[in-house]
């Protein structure tokens, strides 16, 4: 296998070491607007097997061209969702396989944005299966850690545990602090935003429904010392790729951000700095939202600076094989100090980036096989966590 990795940020960072270490794939191309910056990633690794280049992720015939150029099978999209259909349709065009780990963008509904979803995250992207499949090829979509890891639990969970569900709760929270700064987000802020300021959205009872962003909020108590963090409702992938494949009365996403971050995202709404329109300043072309972005710390360079551990988990609900009333919490903690030691990048993007180098093991091996676009829960999830653990991750389950 010959993979295209574009982004060289915090996640494509952490991509490269934790590949370096199996032997599935040929060549991996790191690609980044600033080539500079890629070199910097591939120079750690020392390994010949990667190399870097620099690239538009905007510019769907450059990426389709550096595809054939350098003969990747794959294209692992690494970057912000606003980039991920020119990737999606640059992967398509050249034949390439296709992994991301956010879907793409949601427009909010014109009328009723707090009832009723718009453009849902991923409906650009499915409209678009036939293609892939008449193609012969697999769109692999929201293949992190959440959406990702969160939706193999789902699959694990239907397969194995229950034999009905009521709901599957999708909970993400930590105990990371990060000295020096103010404020610093150990993610993306731009996806943040963009996740945290939309209208969440619920699937219940055979559809979707939008609400009022952090609404419901609820403590709930995470594993592994981190203790009971408010979670509050984010939009999310999971909430639209769950129940695709699995049967359940009722998805939810809830993140714990904590007070002070909820009210910055706030802040930054009523200032209309969340905005990823253009504006022209002094006659430069610039969008509030990467204003913020650029004026805040890289998250991958943030690492010596956290401490703490972040916990990534699905919360199910439901009858369990036994016919008794069932209720477990199947979770994945990332301990900073551990992920700095081991691999010299910090719990958040580490945690993310894992998971997608195994699923594309899982693709290169022939376990996982498919065509069109597909979710996580589209495959065999025992593969998938068998193969976590042998990359020294495990992960665990908490009845509740």
């Amino acid at each position: 296998m010959r993979i295209l990795l574009v982004g060289a940020g915090g996640v494509g960072s952490a991509v490269v070491p934790i590949a370096a270490r199996r032997d599935f794939f040929e060549h991996i191309v790191v690609a980044d607007y600033d080539k500079d910056r890629a070199a910097a990633v591939v120079e750690k690794v020392a390994d010949p097997r990667f190399s870097a280049i620099a690239l538009d992720a905007s510019d769907a015939d450059a990426v389709a061209a550096a595809l054939r150029d350098h003969r990747c099978d794959v294209l692992f999209n690494a970057v912000d969702p606003r980039f991920d259909m020119p990737l999606f349709r640059a992967a398509l065009n050249a034949g390439a396989h296709y992994l991301d780990m956010a879907m793409s963008l949601s427009v909010k509904h014109p009328a009723r944005p707090y009832e009723l979803p718009g453009v849902k995250l991923g409906d650009e992207q499915f409209a678009l299966a036939e293609q892939w499949r008449a193609k012969d090829r697999l769109a692999l979509v929201g293949m992190g850690v959440e959406p990702g890891l969160a939706d193999v639990f789902a699959r694990y969970a239907a397969d194995h545990l229950f034999q009905s569900i009521d709901e599957i709760g999708i909970r993400d929270g930590g105990n990371l602090t990060v000295d020096g700064y103010a404020f610093a987000p150990t993610f993306s802020i731009w996806t943040t935003i963009e996740e945290c300021l939309n209208p969440p959205i619920v699937w219940e009872d055979g559809d979707w429904h939008t609400t009022e962003p952090f609404s419901e909020p609820e403590v709930f108590d995470f594993p592994a010392g981190i203790g009971p963090v408010e979670c509050v409702n984010v939009e999310h992938e999971e909430v639209l790729l769950v129940p695709r494949w699995v049967d359940a009365r009722r998805v939810t996403f809830k993140y714990g951000l904590g007070n002070e971050f909820i009210e910055v995202l706030k802040t930054l709404h009523k200032l209309g700095l969340d905005s990823a329109e253009t504006l022209t300043v002094k006659g430069v072309q610039v969008s509030p939202r990467d204003v913020v972005a650029a004026s805040l710390p890289d998250p991958s360079t943030l690492g010596s600076r956290m401490t703490g551990k972040t916990c990534a988990g699905t919360w199910v609900k439901g009858v369990g094989k036994d016919g008794a009333p069932r209720e477990v919490y199947l979770y994945h903690v990332v301990d900073n100090e551990w992920s700095m030691r081991e691999y010299g990048c910090q719990a958040v993007v580490w945690q993310t980036a894992v998971h997608p180098v195994v699923a594309l093991e899982l693709v290169a091996t022939g376990v996982w096989r498919g065509t069109g676009v597909l979710g996580p829960e589209a495959f065999d999830s025992v593969p998938f966590l068998e193969l976590l653990t042998a990359y020294g991750s495990p992960w665990s389950m908490r009845d509740q």
